[in-house]
């Protein structure tokens, strides 16, 4: 059982706040995230997804005042390891918030071989860079999103080039693609029941409100 409040990233956010029910329908968790699809020296696949998130003010205070066992306002490296060791662990049980394919096709991704956390400016940064188990060939569609099935937190991209891919071959285009989620929750009204926001495991169905990264791929 995870012991600390920072395990919300993941799943918890509704006790760290004190709610229950119905306040699941929306999140309550906020992050500015950025996405940087790396590629092979020969830019032909896709070897790893390096992410970054800051997190709100609100509940950067509650990391911090949870994590700060000597009171002294600030994280130090061992109190910032500890932040990142939770986070780990909560995340593995989702994927680390990522969902990749490739026409369709679900990508299996290997898990972080570290997590980093750091302050800026009083708000949570967590780095890591996850890569998948077989490099991703640039043919076809390739959908990357970043998103929390749970719908506790919201991971926002908040402008296009904050899902990046440097050296994007020719044949390839890139587009980031933002559910409205009306439209979504219209074309979905029989599947998005009050039973499917509150499961607590989320649902694969989620992923049609994530913002994702769409290459398309002519060679």
């Amino acid at each position: 059982m995870l012991k600390r409040p920072v395990a919300i990233v993941a799943a918890a956010c509704a006790a760290l706040l004190g709610m229950t029910g119905g306040a699941r329908l929306h999140p309550h968790v906020f992050a500015e995230a950025r996405l940087d699809v790396v590629l092979s020296p020969d830019d032909r696949s896709v070897i790893s997804l390096r992410h970054l998130w800051r997190f709100d003010e609100l509940f950067s205070s509650t990391v911090m005042l949870e994590f700060d066992s000597n009171a002294d306002l600030k994280l130090d490296d061992e109190e910032l390891n500890e932040v990142a060791d939770t986070i780990s662990s909560s995340l593995a049980e989702y994927n680390y918030f990522q969902i990749v394919t490739a026409d369709g096709r679900d990508v299996k991704m290997n898990a972080p071989s570290q997590i980093m956390t750091n302050f800026d400016d009083g708000q949570l940064i967590v780095l890591f860079e996850s890569k998948p188990e077989e490099p991703i060939g640039l043919s076809g569609i390739i959908d990357l999103a970043v998103y929390d099935p749970t719908f506790y937190t919201a991971l926002e991209f908040i402008e296009d080039d904050h899902m990046a891919v440097d050296r994007l071959p020719a044949a390839c285009s890139r587009q980031v693609i933002r559910p409205d989620p009306d439209t979504a929750i219209a074309q979905n009204q029989q599947t998005l029941t009050e039973a499917f926001f509150n499961d607590p495991s989320g649902n694969d169905l989620s992923k049609i409100f994530a913002t994702k990264l769409q290459l398309t791929c002519t060679q």
